[in-house]
C-alpha cells in the first residue's frame, strides 16, 4: 500500500482510497509520511487542486489507481 502511494505521488497519478468505514476518497499523493507518530498519507483532492488532506495509513483498507 505504502509503495503504491509512493508510486502515484512520484507520478502524478490518482489513487481510489477506501477506509475501515468505507469511505472513499480520490486524489494524487503529496506525501507519505511512515514516522510512528505521523503515519498518514497527504492527497490532493481530484477536482479541487487547492485542497490537501491527510488520511491515517491505519484507516485504509484499499488503494487503487485511477
Amino acid at each position: 500500500m505504502v509503495e503504491l502511494l509512493g508510486y502515484a505521488g512520484g507520478h502524478d497519478r490518482p489513487v481510489r482510497i477506501t477506509t475501515a468505514d468505507r469511505t472513499e476518497v480520490v486524489g494524487v499523493p503529496t506525501g507519505v509520511d511512515t514516522h510512528v507518530t505521523a503515519h498518514e498519507v497527504f492527497l490532493r483532492l481530484a477536482g479541487t487542486e487547492d485542497t490537501e488532506v491527510a488520511i491515517s495509513l491505519g484507516a485504509i483498507t484499499a488503494v487503487e489507481l485511477v
